[in-house]
């Protein structure tokens, strides 16, 4: 890796995991203190996290970490529903036998992790890397590379409010109703190599909606910090 990918990675990782708190002013001196590196490679990282929406600029005042908001999330939803649902179809009419098998694949993997549990960061990380290898690979045989660009954009904008949910909390408030998302996982891989592409599109957006919903009772409650 250069520095600047470095740079990019780390910076990525702490803000998404909150240790760089949204809305806080990210000061070149300071992170150079912070991960040892000049301003150079920080800068580069910093302007490609502002093209995927993770950090802002303001003329005169800097970079800063990009603020959390309701109105945001939604909005990635709900784009992320259009632009996958497309690509699942598509997938489902153009998939084969090595893109079957990536998703069975992918999805195991997935639920040997989320088995083991996350809590500690290093098994956080590791659930959320098989997260997104499973929502892939049910992509994978789309044949676009518009719509893999944009689930992998729209991913990236996604993944800081979910990272809240990947640590371990209290159960859910009596009025939630339970959930099994490693069994709509499951349903949603069912239906897929089912070729059934109605009822995988509508699982999709289902699994997705039921998440940010979740992230809205979790920004909106007393708790609401722990997604800061």
């Amino acid at each position: 890796m250069t520095l600047a990918e470095k740079a990019y990675d780390s910076l990525r990782r702490d803000i998404v995991a909150g240790l760089l708190k949204p809305g806080a002013p990210l000061r070149m001196a300071q992170l150079s203190d912070r991960y040892g590196m000049g301003f150079s490679p920080l800068r580069e990282a910093l302007n490609r996290l502002q093209a995927e929406r993770l950090v802002t600029s303001v003329a005169l005042k800097g970079f800063s970490v990009a603020p959390l908001s309701m109105e945001e999330m939604w909005d990635a939803t709900n784009t992320r529903i259009l632009i996958e649902s497309r690509a699942l179809r598509l997938s489902i009419e153009r998939g084969g036998d090595e893109w079957e098998a990536g998703i069975v694949g992918s999805l195991h993997a997935l639920l040997l992790q989320a088995a083991r549990g996350s809590a500690t960061e290093e098994e956080a990380r590791a659930l959320e890397a098989r997260h997104h290898a499973f929502h892939k690979a049910l992509l994978a045989a789309c044949g676009s590379g518009w719509l893999m660009e944009f689930f992998q954009r729209l991913y990236l904008e996604s993944e800081r409010y979910r990272h809240p949910m990947l640590v371990p909390r209290p159960e859910a408030p009596a009025h939630e109703p339970p959930r099994d998302i490693q069994a709509e996982h499951e349903a949603l891989a069912r239906a897929t190599l089912a070729r059934d592409a109605d009822l995988a599109s509508a699982l999709l957006a289902d699994h997705y909606r039921r998440t940010a919903q979740r992230l809205e009772s979790l920004m909106a409650g007393p708790s609401a910090t722990a997604a800061e």
